[in-house]
């Protein structure tokens, strides 16, 4: 994401010609897409971005099994991560 928003903004600044960026080459301002691409598929095909969102689902899940107990007035005991 902080690649793109960079990509972005060198884009803006080299179309408005703005700062030094006006004088440097295209590759340079389109290479954080570049990079974003290279990051994307390397996130997906190590298995990154699914992982992440499984952490997720489970400390959602584990949330609410606590939110319950302690409705229920069982004590919980967190796990340390």
């Amino acid at each position: 994401m902080y690649l793109l928003i960079l990509g972005v903004l060198l884009l803006l600044m080299k179309y408005l010609e703005y700062g030094i960026v006006a004088t440097w080459s295209w590759w340079w301002v389109l290479s954080p897409f570049a990079l974003a691409v290279a990051w994307w598929a390397w996130a997906d095909t190590t298995g990154y971005t699914r992982r992440k969102a499984m952490e997720k689902m489970d400390q959602k899940k584990q949330d609410r099994i606590d939110k319950q107990r302690e409705a229920l007035g069982i004590k919980t005991k967190r796990r340390s991560r």
